[in-house]
């Protein structure tokens, strides 16, 4: 791992590390598994943690420990995608089937992220080697985990959650010198609202009744 933290290239002024490029490449590949609702979208993010977890460690204290996070909700998501596969196949193409959220769903979801996040961030503070930047850190590390979590259960609403995320990563990645994770966000951001409107219009496709004498 010591080896993947040294330098691959310089950009635009800013040092890029072989880890943070791998780490955050394997996170766009799962942005895309996970818009075309593969499986394969979970062992991805896991090997992404992973290798970002080697990159961040002893920095970044509170994104390191996102990942650890990213990598056991990826364990989750597996099993959770796996576990439904019989029911998802009926969406016709055998990935899941995408919904959106119920209001109370949307609720627990947004007040899970907001307690969590003060919760985070206070602890942040109250060690400081955790983190440099406490709040944003707390921020990202929450919000990262209900995203994770809103794809697990195929809501619509994790793309949301990813944006969000991104309107904080940007600059604090590029802030703490991690120039390739602010770039790759940039993307993220783009991948995330064409993402967000396919799992948008399958939703409603999937929540059409069929007419009555047409085949279901």
């Amino acid at each position: 791992m010591n080896s993947l933290n040294t330098e691959a290239f310089t950009l635009f002024g800013q040092h890029i590390l072989w880890s943070d490029m791998i780490g955050n490449i394997l996170g766009l590949i799962t942005l895309a598994l996970g818009w075309r609702r593969s499986l394969w979208t979970w062992p991805v993010q896991f090997l992404s943690g992973l290798v970002l977890f080697g990159a961040f460690y002893g920095h970044l204290t509170g994104s390191a420990g996102k990942q650890v996070v990213v990598m056991a909700v990826a364990l989750y998501g597996w099993w959770q995608w796996n576990r439904n596969k019989g029911r998802l196949e009926e969406g016709g193409d055998g990935h899941i089937v995408p919904r959106f959220a119920t209001w109370r769903e949307r609720g627990a979801m947004t007040a899970a992220a907001a307690v969590g996040t003060v919760a985070v961030a206070l602890l942040f503070k109250a060690y400081p080697s955790l983190s440099w930047d406490p709040w944003p850190d707390a921020y990202i590390f929450v919000g990262t985990i209900v995203a994770m979590y809103a794809q697990a259960r195929g809501m619509v609403e994790f793309w949301i959650a990813w944006l969000l995320v991104d309107l904080v990563g940007v600059p604090l990645n590029f802030a703490n010198g991690y120039a390739f994770s602010g770039f790759v966000y940039v993307i993220y951001g783009a991948l995330v609202l064409w993402g967000m409107r396919d799992w948008w219009l399958r939703s409603r496709t999937a929540a059409r009744p069929a007419l009555e004498g047409a085949p279901a």
